[in-house]
C-alpha cells in the first residue's frame, strides 16, 4: 500500500483506514454479542439437563476447524487459536454461573 502521498493526502488516507477499522469493530462487537447470547442460551439448556459447563471434544473440533479457517485467512493460526479460547473461558465461565443459579432456585 506504499504510495507518495502528500502529507495532507496521507493523513486522509489515515483517517480513512481508520473509519473502516472502527467499523470492522463494530462489527465484531456486534457479532461477539450475538455469539454470548446463543452461548447463553447453550448454559440454560446444560444447565436444565445437568450437563457439564465444558466440551472438550467440542472445543478441539471448534479449535481445529478455526485454525484451518484462519490458515485459509491467512491469519495467524496461534492468535486464532489464543482468540478462542479466550472466549472459551469466558463462556464456560458463564455455563458454571448458570448452572449455580438453577441450583439455588
Amino acid at each position: 500500500m506504499t504510495s507518495s502521498f502528500t502529507p495532507e493526502e496521507a493523513l486522509e488516507q489515515l483517517k480513512k483506514l481508520r473509519l473502516s477499522i472502527d467499523n470492522i469493530d463494530n462489527a465484531l462487537i456486534h457479532i461477539l454479542a450475538e455469539r454470548f447470547r446463543l452461548t447463553q442460551s447453550v448454559g440454560e439448556l446444560k444447565a436444565t439437563y445437568h450437563m457439564p459447563a465444558a466440551d472438550h471434544q467440542r472445543e478441539a473440533q471448534q479449535i481445529m476447524r478455526l485454525r484451518e479457517m484462519a490458515k485459509s485467512a491467512h491469519l495467524n493460526p496461534d492468535f486464532a487459536e489464543k482468540f478462542l479460547n479466550f472466549i472459551i473461558k469466558e463462556v464456560i465461565q458463564h455455563h458454571k454461573a448458570i448452572a449455580e443459579q438453577k441450583e439455588k432456585q
